[in-house]
């Protein structure tokens, strides 16, 4: 959700100051550009070089940036940003935004801020709990701004209660969440098909592949993240699939791959074939296990349904296919073949000549290719970037 977003995060002098180096890192690893500044009194407990390290940016305490005279420029920074974070927000901090005292670049930004902004509240139990800081978050209220909650636990203080910050994983729980109503997935009916497909020889054997399903989990994972409804048709797998929320149906064949995308499909608006189903079956599977009697043993084989080429042919206005191909030689023709023969909308190419991309391994490296010809290609990463990666592209061609 948060890939491209201009995010500034606002740090304040609290002990809780050390969680927003966290937060950081949650932002930046989910695509998002992080500009901190710090009020003054924040450097007495985090050092701006730590913030600026992992923001990759330097971070912004003053209105003059040296001694040139060049100055940081609030109006421009609140106009730069999609959304502004302050964690902590401090009992003082909230009162100057609450009624406009700016005195500082932070405030002074804030008030110039046209986007969504976002406090974290962080102090004490009983200032948290003081008349003054209700009326105080309850006029930023009135004023748009969002609110997350301080959760109870030990304080600082030794005291035990309501007023420590929101943890960071919570706070950016919130922030994806707000950013789900700006995605073009939400509410989007996803089919994705991932692993590989076993077609029996006998009740023992079977062809089968490498497949180990991650790139498709990663994409289910990912469309779940941006508010998507998503129906996961995976093969044989050994994956953790805990995180995953929504609808699995657990196939084995290519046939019950197919018999179950074709139930589906007819109400999916985005379909995602990363399986790598087998292209051919035994015609006859023998009922008991077969014995090693002669040194050579025949397979007679029929190509399977192909599951992308079918589905692309039932393909109405307004539903968009995506497809892979994982190729060892002519690449590019290969990919643009299937595209135009499956009826695709866009393909995701890699290759096993490429290290560290292909099957059971935890990276990819991808080349993404449209109706249009225009192609992307992107460097080795995590294939949880990967999946990142191509939803960006989806949403970008819708």
């Amino acid at each position: 959700m948060l890939q491209g977003k201009k995010i500034i995060l606002g740090v304040c002098g609290g002990i809780a100051a050390y969680k927003s180096a966290l937060l950081i890192r949650l932002l930046k690893k989910n695509g998002a550009e992080v500009q901190v500044i710090m009020t003054p009194s924040a450097h007495s407990f985090i050092t701006p070089l730590t913030l600026s390290t992992l923001s990759n940016n330097p971070v912004l305490t003053q209105f003059q940036k040296n001694e040139s005279g060049v100055w940081n420029n609030h109006v421009e920074l609140g106009l730069w940003a999609d959304l502004i974070i302050i964690a902590p927000a401090t009992a003082s901090t909230l009162s100057k935004m609450a009624y406009g005292q700016s005195d500082n670049l932070l405030t002074t930004t804030y008030l110039s801020a046209r986007c969504p902004v976002m406090v974290a509240p962080a102090m004490d139990l009983d200032m948290y709990q003081h008349p003054s800081t209700y009326t105080t978050l309850q006029v930023l209220h009135n004023h748009g701004v969002l609110v997350i909650d301080a959760e109870e636990g030990e304080l600082a203080s030794g005291l035990e209660g309501k007023g420590r910050m929101a943890e960071p994983e919570n706070i950016y729980a919130q922030i994806n969440d707000y950013f789900k109503k700006d995605s073009k997935l939400a509410g989007k009916n996803i089919l994705i098909t991932a692993g590989p497909t076993y077609e029996a020889i006998d009740p023992v054997r079977f062809i089968g592949n490498h497949s180990s399903g991650k790139m498709g989990l990663e994409l289910a994972l990912e469309a779940q993240h941006k508010g998507s409804h998503v129906t996961l048709v995976l093969g044989p797998n050994s994956l953790n699939t805990k995180s995953f929320k929504g609808k699995i149906i657990h196939v084995t064949s290519s046939q019950e791959m197919f018999e179950a995308c074709d139930k589906v499909y007819p109400t999916t608006n985005i379909a995602i074939f990363a399986a790598a189903v087998a292209d051919y079956a035994p015609i006859n599977v023998a009922d008991q296990k077969i014995k090693k009697q002669s040194d050579k043993l025949t397979l007679e084989l029929n190509k399977t349904v192909d599951i992308a080429k079918m589905l692309g042919q039932q393909k109405k206005k307004g539903q968009f296919n995506v497809g892979f191909a994982l190729e060892t030689e002519n690449e590019s023709e290969n990919a643009q073949q299937k595209l135009i023969n499956k009826n695709f909308d866009m393909i995701v190419l890699n290759s096993l000549n490429d290290e560290g991309a292909g099957f059971k391994v935890d990276t990819n490296q991808i080349t993404i290719i449209d109706k249009q010809n225009n192609s992307q290609s992107f460097k080795l990463k995590s294939k949880t970037e990967v999946a990142k990666d191509i939803l960006h592209e989806i949403e970008t061609l819708l």
